[in-house]
């Protein structure tokens, strides 16, 4: 009987309908009690596209990016907020329901799992916005925007491995929380998202290497601007993804039981 639990508690199928279950709470639970629900999702990059905008046309002599700069800006703002949001969660993914994480029998993965999807979700949902600021600065569009399914799987990727390592390693050392917040405010300075890839100064190259959303934020640009194609920063992105998330795999596996302790 037991034996038969662990099955049914593995199996894909049912790790699919509990993981959709969890994220669809999560939506239900952040706008139930919100009278603007889904603009909240949009408000944030939206300011922010406006801010830099403002300051980087308006008042300094920008240097970088391509025209219409606000589409430049929002097609990399979307998916850092699903990014930044996404491991922001990360941190508090077990210790937030720690009675369900110790006491349900579906895989604990399933709690990055849920905050992957849910913010995927509502970046999803932000891409209508997207969509009305190309059509009104009539921004051109191109097949480059076929990419944008392969940035959005490799994202995908890339936070699944983070969260993996993140999650249960912010359970073990409670200081990590406030570090992974301070990583997160240099990395939106370190990814190309207010310029490009092609805009990096000599001697930081290595960034576009390095850093997987610089290959991933270009794979989401390339359809509304051919030139910002970097075929380097786009494969490296996914093979650094693909790395992160084989150690996430690894360190989930070794971390598990002493986070299971820990709660």
């Amino acid at each position: 009987m037991r034996a038969r639990r662990a099955g049914a508690a593995g199996s894909p199928r049912r790790y699919l309908h509990s993981l959709w279950l969890l994220s669809a709470r999560d939506l239900r639970v952040r706008y139930a009690t919100s009278w603007l629900g889904y603009v909240w999702s949009i408000l944030d990059p939206l300011i922010m596209s406006g801010i830099y905008w403002f300051v980087f046309t308006q008042i300094f002599h920008r240097g970088a990016g391509e025209e219409p700069y606000i589409v430049f800006l929002i097609s990399a703002l979307l998916p850092w907020m699903w990014f930044n949001s996404a491991v922001t969660d990360f941190t508090k993914a077990f210790s937030k329901d720690a009675k369900l994480v110790r006491s349900t029998s579906i895989p604990r993965s399933i709690w990055i799992g849920r905050i992957v999807m849910s913010k995927g979700i509502e970046f999803l949902f932000s891409l209508p916005v997207l969509a009305v600021f190309v059509v009104a600065n009539g921004a051109t569009v191109g097949w480059g925007l076929l990419w944008l399914p392969v940035a959005v799987l490799v994202q995908l990727l890339l936070l699944v491995g983070l969260g993996l390592i993140v999650a249960p390693l912010c359970v073990l050392f409670s200081d990590l929380e406030r570090t992974t917040r301070l990583i997160l405010r240099a990395l939106f300075y370190a990814t190309p998202i207010i310029y490009s890839v092609k805009d990096l100064p000599a001697g930081f190259e290595w960034l576009e290497i390095a850093n997987p959303l610089a290959g991933i934020f270009t794979m989401y640009r390339v359809g509304f601007f051919p030139d910002q194609w970097d075929a380097v920063a786009v494969a490296a992105s996914v093979l650094v993804s693909l790395l992160i998330l084989a150690i996430g795999l690894s360190t989930f596996r070794a971390l598990e039981r002493p986070v299971l302790k820990e709660l």
